[in-house]
């Protein structure tokens, strides 16, 4: 009887851990990439003020950087979200990240400066993470490594 209590035990607890393999991470990539994408739509939509907002912070050609930042967060946040080239879109968004961490929120001495810079570092880590254990199971890259 022992037996098999501690089967069913360590049953459940497989199917458990089996289940977190599963659905964390998919939902971890949703909770990443909806600050991504939501950037990236604001961006668009008032794509002259994110022009204006980067030549405040003297990034060079704002005109030209706008687009590339809009792109960046649309394509690989929709990346990360659907989990095609799920670790090439996570290293874009940790480049993404640092750069925006050190490049505009460093400044010390602001609060809410800070805490925006502390947020992207960690986004980054949780990157990164994506990075070293991949997708989860339900991801496109999942399933084209199956075929």
């Amino acid at each position: 009887m022992a037996a098999t209590m501690h089967s069913t035990r360590s049953t459940a607890t497989s199917t458990t851990a089996h289940a977190a393999k599963d659905y964390l991470p998919v939902l971890a990539r949703l909770l990443m990439c909806s600050l991504f994408l939501w950037d990236g739509v604001h961006q668009l939509r008032d794509a002259a003020g994110t022009v204006q907002y980067m030549a405040s912070l003297n990034i060079p050609a704002p005109q030209i950087a706008v687009w590339g930042s809009i792109a960046v967060h649309i394509l690989g946040g929709a990346a990360i979200l659907v989990g095609f080239m799920t670790r090439w879109a996570a290293a874009l968004l940790i480049l993404l990240c640092l750069g925006t961490a050190f490049g505009v929120h460093l400044p010390a001495g602001d609060m809410e400066n800070m805490t925006n810079f502390y947020k992207n570092l960690v986004m980054a880590g949780g990157f990164l993470y994506v990075i070293a254990f991949g997708p989860g199971a339900f991801a496109l890259d999942r399933k084209r490594s199956l075929t």
